[in-house]
């Protein structure tokens, strides 16, 4: 097959010659938007994030293979994928250890305080704080349990949370007390205090967390966002933080960089970070796997 690579995938010369030991060709853009470096009708695999966004999927008359480098896939024409046949994988697997600890660590923060006790290490000013949180006994609801639902579930669990999860799906998962179905969201978040956003972004998904939802959640709860930023309307997000909700971790915004003069910069319950939350420095093996593992799978085969 005549894979092309984009630089979506940072990846080494020895990797890309493990494809070619599999029979591959292999051609290599390192932007996606740039032009491309060959025809396009060579193309019959491709192995990119966001190509779609700068190249019509139309101009690749052979395409049967693609492999994303994302969780995600809100960056490609499903719906032209799906009625040419066209063979998908995302990056299911590499990303959930990393997100889940992001999603842990920024809780934590809040609940104990960091930024105070780091402005207060600047000043070297010796101030106790009695507000301290335990992550112990508290509900955590993880509303999509994927591969990173499921890694976030593990990890506060381990905390000793009540976990309880949201999704389209039923099934029995490891860690997760009770699943819910989506349309009993309303049904848990009264009772929830680590609300976790992890599913992907849909028609069906955006704004699903919006005034009428956050207005039902209790008083000091906390919302992370490590999905898409769409999957929250921010006004509401940013209304529902000046009155009762008690934090944010916020790695995702429907507007991506964050406005500079948005109020959330200026929350001191409200964390923020710029879609970086999927770094981890054992993703480029994981990665690794999964591509060969479906460059090799029968599946898609034809």
């Amino acid at each position: 097959m005549n894979i092309l690579v984009t630089g979506a995938w940072r990846c080494t010369q020895e990797q890309l010659d493990k494809i070619r030991r599999l029979g591959h060709t292999v051609s290599f853009m390192q932007n996606e938007s740039d032009g491309l470096p060959v025809d396009p009708e060579w193309v019959e695999g491709l192995i990119c994030n966001g190509l779609f966004l700068h190249h019509d999927i139309a101009i690749f008359p052979n395409l049967q293979f693609i492999q994303l480098t994302s969780a995600g896939y809100d960056r490609v024409p499903m719906e032209e994928v799906n009625r040419r046949g066209i063979t998908i994988f995302n990056a299911r697997g590499v990303y959930g250890i990393p997100m889940a600890e992001f999603a842990v660590a920024g809780v934590l923060q809040l609940y104990k305080q960091s930024r105070f006790f780091g402005e207060n290490q600047k000043k070297r000013v010796w101030e106790k704080h009695g507000g301290l949180l335990e992550l112990w006994g508290k509900q955590v609801t993880i509303v999509g349990c994927g591969n990173i639902g499921q890694e976030c579930a593990q990890r506060f669990a381990a905390f000793g949370c009540r976990v309880i999860g949201v999704d389209l799906f039923e099934a029995q998962l490891p860690h997760i007390e009770k699943l819910y179905h989506i349309s009993q969201l309303e049904q848990v978040l009264p009772e929830t205090d680590v609300l976790v956003l992890t599913l992907p972004l849909t028609e069906q998904t955006r704004h699903l967390i919006n005034a009428q939802r956050l207005g039902k959640m209790k008083k000091g709860a906390v919302v992370v966002n490590i999905a898409r930023g769409a999957v929250v309307d921010t006004q509401a997000l940013t209304q529902a933080l000046q009155s009762h909700l008690g934090g944010a971790v916020l790695d995702v915004f429907e507007e991506e960089p964050l406005d500079s003069q948005h109020p959330l910069w200026d929350m001191e319950h409200v964390l923020l970070s710029p879609h970086n939350s999927f770094t981890g420095d054992q993703n480029g093996l994981r990665l690794e796997q999964v591509i060969l593992s479906n460059l090799q799978s029968e599946h898609w085969k034809k």
